[in-house]
């Protein structure tokens, strides 16, 4: 089926995808809920451009979703700056990036003052102390723009509450910065949500929208700041990272406490799931993965799976109440705030990497065929 937008822009959509032409975005079927989200084949980069085209987009901070975002836009054909401390290493790193100090590369305060769109992607503690000098800097009429609903949400702890006078929107890959470029780069996109704070202009969501696409989403599915923030800080400590790294532990020491060598273990645990299985799971579904194993794992995986779900499900419970309350915010603003603060993060990130089990992981890496042949 072949539909046009506005500007006569022709695309084809899926079956199971509706067009709103005057919202300007797809309407998909999510399990036999539909939600509505925005491609690029809604929403081209040619629109993004030319909404963009009178703007520039200061990205503040170059360390972990900066770098991705800021070479998006700018091979998108975004006026893009980056705002930076001078000198640092993430300063060296947009240098080299072809980022040039003076033209494309400002420190932090003086980006803020040049962009019409801030894209606010320091630390979450970073940008609590950079806050009052960062809000001098914004004109009537810019954007303010986020990705994470962290600051605003927790507004009481940041103490960030941006002035009327401007739109503040989120932005939010789902997904690491490095993964962001790296997908960008080869054709494909992270996705990404996107909401409205507040609307001075009546252009936040095409602007936002506009960004949305410009830095490299697969596609844009609507939020609140208040959703992003809770969804994303329980999938962190979470799924995504903290259940994983846990349940991956407690397999091994198992394994390990039951005379298994540290090799099989790992392999056992980790390296067949990265190397393997997920990346089935990512690209067929967890349906067709246990429709495609052996019929030994089939069982074994159906039988266990309600159990291991309804163990951690009292655990989610608490950790979503917590993330809610405010009482994770709270953590990582103290913690994260400290003068050592650095020092007592390394400690903690060379206990995992010095023990055994990542020990073993890095033999396991390095004995991968495409890391042997050099």
């Amino acid at each position: 089926m072949i539909l046009r937008n506005k500007q006569q822009t022709a695309f084809r959509l899926q079956p199971n995808q509706l067009y709103d032409k005057e919202r300007v975005m797809a309407l998909i079927d999510f399990g036999g809920i539909k939600e509505e989200v925005i491609t690029a084949q809604e929403f081209p980069i040619e629109k993004a451009r030319d909404i963009l085209k009178d703007e520039t987009v200061a990205v503040l901070g170059y360390g972990v979703q900066g770098p991705g975002q800021a070479l998006n836009l700018r091979d998108n054909g975004i006026n893009v700056i980056v705002g930076q401390r001078e000198g640092g290493r993430s300063w060296e790193r947009a240098k080299s990036d072809g980022f040039i100090p003076g033209k494309t590369l400002f420190p932090l305060e003086e980006a803020a003052r040049k962009g019409t769109v801030v894209q606010f992607l320091l630390s979450d503690a970073g940008q609590v102390a950079a806050w009052p000098m960062i809000k001098k800097c914004l004109n009537k009429c810019d954007a303010l723009c986020f990705s994470h609903g962290f600051s605003i949400v927790f507004k009481d702890q940041t103490g960030i509450i941006p002035p009327g006078y401007v739109d503040v929107v989120l932005a939010a890959p789902k997904g690491s910065g490095r993964t962001v470029r790296t997908n960008f780069v080869n054709g494909s996109g992270i996705n990404a949500s996107y909401a409205v704070h507040q609307d001075y202009t009546g252009r936040a969501k095409e602007r936002i929208t506009a960004l949305g696409i410009a830095i490299g989403s697969g596609y844009l599915f609507p939020t609140t700041f208040e959703k992003e923030v809770y969804s994303d800080l329980t999938g962190e400590r979470g799924v995504l990272m903290g259940c994983l790294a846990g349940v991956m532990e407690a397999q091994y020491d198992l394994l390990r406490k039951h005379g298994h060598s540290p090799s099989e273990a790992f392999n056992e645990t980790v390296e067949e799931l990265t190397q393997s299985l997920i990346r089935l799971v990512a690209e067929n579904g967890m349906d067709w993965m246990f429709s495609n194993c052996s019929t030994t794992a089939q069982r074994g995986a159906l039988d266990w799976s309600p159990k291991f779900r309804d163990a951690v499900a009292p655990v989610f419970k608490d950790l979503y109440e917590s993330v809610v309350s405010g009482k994770e915010t709270r953590r990582v603003l103290e913690a994260n705030s400290t003068h050592d603060y650095r020092e007592k993060l390394q400690k903690e990130l060379d206990e995992i990497k010095n023990s055994e089990m990542w020990k073993a992981g890095a033999a396991v890496r390095s004995l991968r065929p495409e890391n042997r042949i050099k």
